[in-house]
């Protein structure tokens, strides 16, 4: 088996805009490095993924060792699906998709969500709310139809059923927190995280852009 990950990310400058009320621009830009940092250190640590993909960022922000496949420009769902035919020409046979905003994902909670969704061959991370989808694992993925955006955890269990699949359904606290609110941003602040016990946008950064 070949186990690929893979991040989509947009532009840096273009990341979290609903933060735009609490976050000043340079601090928004500090939380998106940050949390990527975070998600491609759990990727590290864990020992089911063989490989790492970024979709939709600028170039010269991959890391090394890490995939760069460029956005052909219509949404993050036509994204994910030419980026997901490229990773099964290069041998792909196993995909999991992560978004890259889970600042307290750890490389077990992947790994738990892998070994899940190969006992039924698909598995989901829905965000705190239970409405979003935060990681997706397929161990088929050929022709799956994406449906990332707005209550997107419905439509994904329509597809599985489409496809006559029981997905796993993780609860893991580092994959179920995503920030894309002030709310969010709050939430993480009152949490002991893995930033020494205050988020890289501490109260005394926070400022109206």
């Amino acid at each position: 088996m070949s186990c690929w990950a893979l991040v989509p990310l947009k532009t840096l400058g273009e990341g979290k805009t609903r933060l735009s009320q609490v976050l000043a621009t340079q601090a928004r830009k500090q939380l998106v490095e940050t949390m990527l940092d975070r998600v491609l250190g759990a990727l590290a640590e864990s020992r089911l993924v063989d490989h790492v993909a970024m979709v939709g960022m600028d170039p010269w922000r991959c890391p090394a060792g890490v995939l760069h496949l460029s956005d052909p420009g219509n949404g993050l769902n036509a994204a994910l699906t030419v980026a997901s035919q490229r990773l099964q020409s290069l041998g792909a046979n196993e995909l999991l998709v992560i978004h890259a905003d889970l600042p307290l994902v750890r490389g077990t909670e992947i790994d738990d969500l892998i070994l899940a969704g190969r006992c039924r061959r698909m598995a989901l991370a829905s965000d705190r709310h239970g409405r979003g989808t935060n990681a997706l694992f397929l161990s088929q993925p050929e022709n799956f139809a994406f449906s990332f955006g707005q209550d997107s955890l419905a439509r994904h269990l329509a597809l599985a059923t489409a496809r006559h699949l029981r997905p796993a359904l993780s609860r893991a606290r580092g994959l179920m927190l995503d920030i894309d609110t002030a709310q969010d941003l709050n939430l993480l602040a009152n949490l002991p995280t893995l930033f020494g016990g205050s988020t890289p946008t501490s109260h005394r950064s926070l400022s109206h852009a």
